[in-house]
């Protein structure tokens, strides 16, 4: 180097660059993502427009978690997919089932929250289903705790409407996926590249160890401090926001970026959603505007995170404050507990990534 070159970046300049770039830049997406964000969008528009038009929009929205179970095993062969989505809704439903039965018992809720984020990331992780992980099985769990809670000696939602509600999403979206896949079939469309290999069998390897330990750490330090500092019933969205960031992906550095950007996201998704709470939404324009979140995020999710979670937050938040029950007026309430329960979810996903040796990032970066 010549006394005229200038000084080389220094490594902890050139991290904080990757840092900042992580949250505004898009990633290149390595397939045609529109195909499975139609059908993930039609997911959540056709149950939550069919209830609203038989008058109960609010049933609608428990029928829109069901859609939940389209945006998985994508990366799979598309016959194989198929045959599969079945059991993901089956073991979905079954998460929401076991949720509503612990429901009045908020000590008993929060062992089955631990339970269900640590039996469901080893079948997850073991069987190498790939993204979006485990989260969405855990947040079900979560959202039938929150939805079938005893208030004032009786269920906020039956059970059974709720579960009845989810079981039409699912079937809904596994309808969607079918058509999909013989339309393409006889129109003779080639499929996209397979990216992910189902196990046959469960097998843990090294870094999927190292992926269900963070699980669990997670679950367990966020279900504690939740019960303890926070709100029980909140504790599934503090779980769900680390294992989130944890995710499928292994490495120190890469769980930083996930967990600033899990909280960034969070916060400006939730201004949208407060500044979308002070339009009058139609009741029958709500299903669209579902719809529209969902396939935004689909396209989004691949090519950067924090700017998909923008529109992933407010599209959970309407699902929660609708099928609650709420109405009218903008639930403040709601949305700061939601960023305050994110941050410690992004912190602890993040903290859980010093379980990965140093030697990772250097093997993937």
């Amino acid at each position: 180097m010549t006394p005229q070159d200038p000084d080389p970046p220094r490594p902890q300049t050139a991290l904080t660059r990757v840092w900042v770039r992580s949250h505004f830049l898009l990633a290149r997406s390595s397939s045609r993502r529109w195909p499975i964000a139609l059908q993930a969008a039609l997911s959540m528009f056709l149950p939550v427009m069919l209830f609203t038009l038989l008058g109960q929009p609010g049933v609608g929205m428990m029928a829109a978690s069901g859609a939940f179970a389209a945006i998985y095993l994508v990366g799979a062969a598309p016959a194989v997919r198929i045959r599969l989505l079945p059991v993901i809704g089956l073991a979905i439903l079954g998460c929401a089932a076991l949720g509503t039965v612990l429901a009045p018992w908020p000590v008993l809720a929060a062992i089955g929250l631990v339970v269900v984020a640590v039996v469901m990331a080893a079948l997850h992780f073991g069987f190498r289903l790939g993204p979006p992980g485990p989260v969405f099985f855990v947040l079900v769990y979560g959202l039938a705790t929150h939805l079938t809670v005893v208030a004032g000696g009786q269920r906020l939602v039956d059970p059974i409407l709720f579960l009845g509600a989810l079981a039409t999403g699912i079937v809904i979206a596994y309808g969607i996926a079918v058509a999909a896949f013989l339309i393409g079939r006889a129109r003779g469309v080639a499929p996209g590249p397979v990216r992910t290999q189902i196990a046959r069998r469960p097998r843990l390897d090294r870094d999927a160890q190292a992926l269900l330990l963070r699980v669990a750490l997670v679950a367990i330090a966020g279900t504690v401090l939740s019960m303890l500092l926070v709100d029980p019933q909140r504790a599934y969205w503090t779980v769900c926001a680390g294992i989130a960031v944890i995710g499928v992906n292994v490495g120190r550095r890469v769980a930083f970026i996930r967990g600033s950007q899990r909280f960034f996201g969070t916060l400006v998704g939730a201004g949208l959603f407060a500044l979308l709470g002070f339009l009058p939404i139609p009741a029958l324009v709500l299903p669209f505007l579902l719809g529209a979140l969902q396939f935004v995020i689909e396209i989004l999710v691949v090519r950067n995170y924090a700017i998909a979670l923008v529109f992933i937050t407010p599209l959970v938040l309407f699902i929660i404050s609708s099928a609650a029950g709420a109405t009218g007026g903008l639930p403040v309430d709601l949305i700061l507990e939601r960023v305050i329960d994110t941050l410690i979810g992004a912190v602890l996903g993040a903290a859980s990534g010093i379980v990965h040796p140093r030697a990772t990032d250097r093997a993937r970066h």
